[in-house]
């Protein structure tokens, strides 16, 4: 692992910096988040629904880096704060950012950034810093989220409400992903060894 800034992937596949490539990754990755959005399922005993979008916001800083995923993951907020319906289920509203889940939502952008962060330095090469890196990531949106969930809820209620039921899927797709990852730079460094 590298301790300077590397390659993401998303460098690799559109090389041409720019700020027409930045916003429309940007753009893409802040629709992507809003369409795992909707995979959603809610549970009787917690406002907090189990969805698709922290894996699309692991991934977006994962993809574009640290800056861009942060950039995309502010977008994504604002685009639902301003009555796009790209929060969970279709919502949307402010009233979604200060409500039982807003504090999840306001760490989108942070986790985005340290994935991003982390990816940038090499560790989105191997399957265990990989794992690492989006653990890492889940683990900032984990904090947000309980510490704004206790405005709403008792404390005895924070863990199995708010963190105990998503475990589960937090690691089975930190770990689908961090099999992909380790496969799509070996797939690029193939065809970076086939085009020298």
């Amino acid at each position: 692992m590298s301790a300077v800034r590397t390659l993401t992937l998303a460098d690799v596949a559109w090389p041409r910096v720019g700020f027409l490539r930045d916003t429309l990754l940007v753009l893409a990755a802040s629709v992507a988040t809003a369409l795992a959005a909707q995979v959603a399922v809610p549970f009787a005993w917690t406002p907090v629904p189990l969805t698709g979008q922290t894996f699309a916001v692991l991934l977006s800083g994962a993809v574009l880096g640290a800056r861009l995923g942060f950039i995309a993951q502010v977008v994504y907020l604002l685009e639902g704060g301003l009555g796009l319906p790209f929060f969970a289920g279709g919502a949307a509203g402010v009233v979604k950012l200060v409500g039982p889940t807003g504090g999840y939502l306001m760490a989108f952008p942070f986790a985005a950034a340290l994935t991003g962060f982390l990816a940038e330095r090499g560790w989105d090469r191997r399957f265990l810093t990989t794992f690492g890196a989006l653990l890492l990531g889940s683990a900032v949106i984990f904090a947000f989220g309980l510490l704004w969930l206790a405005r709403f809820l008792p404390a005895q209620q924070l863990l199995t409400s708010g963190l105990l039921p998503f475990i589960p899927g937090d690691l089975l797709k930190s770990g689908l992903a961090s099999a992909a990852f380790p496969a799509a730079w070996s797939w690029v460094d193939r065809r970076r060894g086939k085009d020298a």
